[in-house]
């Protein structure tokens, strides 16, 4: 029973829930949300994370012969016969259907509808686009960055001009973390028939210029909360000071085109998104 519970737990991707988590409740805080033990928060928390979860699983789901395919991603429970593809399948739409509910009822109906948007574009497009064309990262990057616009409208009950500057940080810091996860498996993403930046462009050129070029558009944007008047002056300094880290690493690997290099990238995006969240949230209920 335990490796069961386990194995439903893997295919909800917890990692991807945390920053979800710390999205919406950052977007939430900044369009004047009472507090962090607001109830309708906690509830909207809740329907966030049923939400991406049940994204994450039917992903796995409509990818499980690619997955197979793959040294990273052949242990997942579907490819590994942990969990049968159908009882995925039902476990998935159970678990958006039930984020929708959850944010209907007991948050609005916009936060409800941006759950559901989010599960739409990361399932029906951004999933089988990225067999098709590499356009795909830009796309599932829409998806990833609506979370904190959710917070926004649970919060406000409308989509302010400002709240677009959430959306652009998450929109934006996806493409280094996700390019540079492209490269680590190029040779993986190819054998299982994805036509992402890293498998049509084997040299890299285009990846690390990509790379590069986000990094250096993330570093400003993410001050533009401070600029605009969402944080105060802490949040401000911080933003500058996390931003060096993948600015550093981005200029590094431009020239390098290392493994290693592609690595290190990616570690530090993966430390930097959270750690600027928790700084946004931190600003604003202090």
């Amino acid at each position: 029973m335990a490796k069961r519970i386990k194995a439903y737990l893997q295919l909800t991707k917890p990692r991807i829930t945390v920053l979800v988590i710390l999205t919406t409740v950052a977007g939430y805080l900044f369009a004047g949300g009472a507090s962090v033990l607001d109830s309708r928060l906690r509830y909207l928390v809740a329907a966030s994370v049923l939400g991406c979860s049940g994204s994450a699983v039917l992903n796995q789901y409509l990818e499980r012969d690619f997955d197979a395919r793959m040294r990273h991603t052949c242990k997942r429970p579907i490819p590994a016969g942990l969990i049968e593809p159908v009882q995925a399948l039902n476990f998935g739409i159970l678990l958006v259907l039930a984020g929708v509910i959850v944010a209907s009822v007991k948050v609005n109906l916009l936060a409800a509808f941006l759950i559901l948007l989010t599960a739409f574009i990361y399932i029906v497009i951004y999933t089988p686009m990225k067999r098709v064309s590499w356009l795909s990262t830009s796309i599932g990057a829409i998806s990833g960055a609506l979370p904190p616009l959710t917070g926004w409208g649970a919060a406000s009950g409308a989509i302010a001009p400002k709240a677009w500057i959430l959306f652009l940080i998450l929109f934006l810091w996806q493409h280094p973390h996700f390019y540079a996860i492209g490269w680590m498996y190029r040779e993986d993403y190819a054998t299982g028939g994805f036509k992402i930046l890293s498998v049509i462009d084997s040299e890299g050129r285009r990846a690390f210029r990509h790379i590069l070029i986000f990094t250096l558009l993330l570093v400003p944007v993410s001050v533009l909360p401070y600029v605009f008047g969402l944080s105060g002056i802490r949040y401000g300094v911080g933003s500058l000071l996390l931003g060096i880290m993948p600015l550093v690493f981005s200029v590094k690997l431009f020239f390098s085109r290392s493994d290693s290099d592609t690595r290190s990238l990616f570690k530090a995006t993966l430390a930097y998104l959270p750690a600027l969240m928790i700084v946004m949230i931190l600003d604003s209920v202090l």
